[in-house]
């Protein structure tokens, strides 16, 4: 039976192995989320080095992305994919073994660490074009949205799984910083099972097109115009990334990192479920109208949360904002598939994900900055205003393709 949810009719089962990988990965990225700043700060480092080594991951990814769109369509998808996962291993047991800033702001750059709550790394373009070469029509949206499913509901159990270095500290005595260690150990391992369940993907497989002579050509002015609306987006959310909002809640409300992870367990899920729900949602608005429509009441309660007096309306209204924040992941996905044309899925996959990384890489930087200058609640007024920029912006560009 979950074989069958997980793939609906009209997908092919090289999808399989795609969304388990997603949800192996998100569970190990919604951890490190909340843990990197604890694990920076007990390594004796303060807000701006959180914000600069954030800055690190995310131009690093932005970098690896670009090359998947530049030159990926050379390659198999599968060997590409085994890469990444092996970078993966190494990301983890580096950031368990390493101390000093400087190393660990290279192996942040090079390596596929995620601070934030969405998938930036150089894993999102190759499985996206993946899974719509897989899926067709409504069965395209659907498999999307149970890859956003996923990696929502297992982000979220992640970010529960962040509270496992205090539990050891407390029942077995262990020091906080080593078990900060083993948790990054165990992210480099997940990336050696991801290894493992991509070695299953057939090299052979059905083509629906050959190969484009140039990554872009018909599609190239829709794919430019996407980039820059996703980079404003995301140079927004880049201000308020997970391991931003961790540092903010541990500054503004003193907050213990128990309850931090469970505070992104339960965002996370009803994550989830707003993902669950998004292409029903699409099939009765439209997947534009799906995008902007949701979007824009969850920017306005970040700003909220911004400058309500106490914990409880901060969570409120945090949880009403993930509840509908996440709902145009699956709906975006499917449209940036639906508007180009299938030999060109992987190239716009990538160049639609490669501005959205660079404009969220600088953002962490400046987030950071404004905490340690004491303007707690300026990165959060700028993303929930740039957000509601963006939705104006993006319903007025493409609102005729709305379907």
């Amino acid at each position: 039976m979950i074989g069958r949810w997980l793939l609906p009719d009209g997908v092919e089962r090289v999808v399989l192995p795609l969304l388990v990988g997603k949800a192996l990965r998100a569970f190990a990225d919604g951890y490190v989320a909340v843990l990197l700043p604890a694990y920076l700060l007990a390594l004796g480092f303060g807000t701006l080095e959180v914000g600069l080594l954030s800055t690190a991951t995310l131009l690093g990814s932005a970098f690896a992305t670009l090359a998947v769109g530049a030159w990926g369509h050379r390659f198999h998808h599968r060997h590409l994919l085994l890469g990444a996962a092996l970078l993966m291993l190494g990301t983890g047991l580096s950031f368990a073994s390493l101390s000093a800033f400087w190393p660990l702001l290279l192996v942040a750059f090079i390596g596929t660490l995620n601070p934030s709550s969405g998938d930036v790394s150089v894993f999102l373009p190759l499985e996206h074009a993946r899974l719509a070469e897989s899926s067709h029509g409504a069965a395209s949206t659907a498999v999307f949205a149970r890859y956003s499913l996923l990696g929502a509901l297992f982000a979220a159990l992640g970010a529960l799984a962040s509270g496992l270095p205090q539990l050891l500290v407390a029942t077995i005595g262990i020091e906080q910083l080593t078990a900060f260690r083993v948790m990054f150990l165990v992210y480099g391992l997940v990336g050696g099972v991801v290894w493992l369940l991509y070695r299953g993907i057939p090299v052979q497989e059905r083509e629906s097109e050959a190969a484009p002579a140039q990554p872009l050509a018909e599609s190239k002015g829709v794919v430019v115009r996407l980039a820059l609306l996703f980079s404003l987006d995301s140079f927004a959310g880049g201000l308020v990334i997970n391991a931003l909002m961790a540092l903010w809640f541990f500054q503004r409300f003193d907050l213990s990192l128990l309850s931090a992870g469970n505070f992104f367990f339960w965002a996370g899920l009803l994550s989830a479920l707003s993902q669950l729900i998004a292409p029903k949602v699409a099939e009765r608005i439209g997947l534009v109208n799906t995008m902007v429509f949701t979007h824009i009441p969850a920017s306005i309660c970040l700003i909220m949360a911004a400058f309500v007096p106490s914990l409880e309306l901060a969570f409120a209204l945090l949880f009403v904002r993930a509840l509908l924040s996440q709902m145009d992941v699956p709906v975006r996905s499917a449209f940036v598939m639906e508007v180009v044309t299938p030999a060109e899925r992987s190239a716009a996959a990538s160049f639609t994900a490669v501005p959205r990384s660079l404009a969220s890489a600088i953002s962490p930087t400046i987030g950071g900055a404004l905490f340690a200058a004491g303007w707690l609640a300026a990165p959060l007024v700028a993303c929930g205003v740039l957000k509601i920029s963006y939705d104006l912006m993006l319903w007025k560009a493409f609102r005729q393709h709305n379907k």
